[in-house]
């Protein structure tokens, strides 16, 4: 146990070194796990007034998750811009080919660098982590491309690190469920629209009332495949939870309704060219 913590300590102070060398920093914002830490650990090291939390308010990003961000990086003291990259406008992007991560991340990180750069911040971060090295995310070469910084990576901070430091430093997003963006559950090929990440929207945010508040709503056409953990599974099924759940994901604008057997998994759709 001691070694482990002697290890995270050294990740973590390499973050705090890495940090310093960069001065002036805006980062990609979401209000998820890594990025609330790295927002809180960058305004420790560096100052509030040397950070700038850049937010992109685009269709894919859920009004609840823009709500949460807002009210973090506020509470954290720091500057917070919202942007809109306007991914949806790109048809590279809207046409939905298996590296749309690629276009929405660099039409958003020259965003979010053109913002930064009129407000004097020259180094712009993200919040990928070590886990990322070994997941399929096109975006990631864009953000190397434009000469976006990864400190939480490059510290080599898993996201159980991550979780652990979030914790020590009593953040809400320490167990909060991975967020990806909206577009996600899309399959690939078939075009991203506001009125289809609508409906997902709509149709998430009726499981979360329900308490199912680890889920996705995957959107294959007229019909949605619920994914929750497995030990969610039984209770979705329950005969009156069963009911509500039918009822308010077809007014969310779905015919049929199914329940994924294998449950939630994080890029289910990549499965399709895996």
């Amino acid at each position: 146990m001691q070694n482990n913590t002697n290890v995270l300590a050294r990740k973590e102070q390499k973050l705090f070194e890495l940090l310093r060398s960069y001065g002036r920093v805006a980062l990609g914002f979401s209000g998820g796990v890594d990025s609330t830490l790295l927002l809180r650990v960058s305004v420790d090291v560096l100052g509030a007034e040397n950070v700038l939390a850049v937010i992109a308010d685009t269709p894919s990003l859920p009004r609840r998750e823009l709500a949460e961000a807002l009210n973090l990086a506020k509470r954290m003291a720091a500057e917070c811009v919202t942007v809109n990259p306007d991914e949806l406008s790109d048809p590279d992007y809207a046409s939905n080919p298996k590296n749309r991560c690629y276009f929405c991340k660099l039409r958003l990180f020259k965003t979010i660098a053109a913002t930064a750069a009129a407000k004097g911040f020259a180094c712009v971060l993200d919040g990928n982590n070590a886990d990322d090295e070994g997941d399929y995310r096109p975006g990631r070469s864009a953000a190397r491309e434009l000469g976006v910084k990864s400190p939480l990576l490059e510290a080599g901070l898993s996201k159980a690190d991550i979780r652990k430091l979030s914790a020590q430093l009593k953040l809400p997003t320490a167990l909060k469920p991975a967020m990806a963006c909206l577009a996600s559950r899309v399959p690939y090929g078939t075009p991203v629209t506001s009125e289809v990440l609508a409906r997902i929207e709509r149709a998430e945010d009726s499981l979360r009332a329900l308490g199912f508040t680890h889920c996705r709503v995957r959107h294959h056409a007229d019909l949605a495949r619920i994914e929750v953990p497995p030990g969610d599974l039984a209770s979705m099924i329950e005969p009156a939870v069963r009911e509500r759940i039918v009822l308010e994901v077809k007014n969310a604008g779905y015919v049929y309704v199914t329940l994924d057997l294998q449950g939630y998994r994080t890029g289910s759709l990549n499965e399709t060219f895996a």
